[in-house]
């Protein structure tokens, strides 16, 4: 099955609790490539690359976040594939 990608949008209290550090985990965990960053207006943006499942999977992570984050809602959408050789924090 060929990797497809995903770009996330997560929105909450998701910065200065380890949010980038526990997707990275995750991410990895499941074989996923791309990386996690800042954005300037306070959420987290994810692009991660890998098979739907382990998407599906990140996507349920990302909705739970590490024990200090309030996530208060994702948004997903397919992206354009680029190739990434590990998951990595930005």
């Amino acid at each position: 099955m060929a990797p497809i990608s995903k770009l996330f949008l997560v929105s909450g209290e998701v910065q200065g609790v380890g949010f980038r550090a526990f997707v990275r985990r995750r991410a990895m965990a499941l074989g996923l490539r791309g990386y996690a960053k800042n954005l300037s207006g306070g959420d987290v943006e994810v692009l991660a690359m890998g098979t739907k499942d382990a998407l599906d999977k990140l996507s349920g992570f990302l909705h739970q976040g590490p024990p200090w984050a309030v996530v208060r809602s994702v948004q997903e959408r397919e992206a354009a594939s680029v190739r990434y050789d590990e998951f990595f924090i930005e």
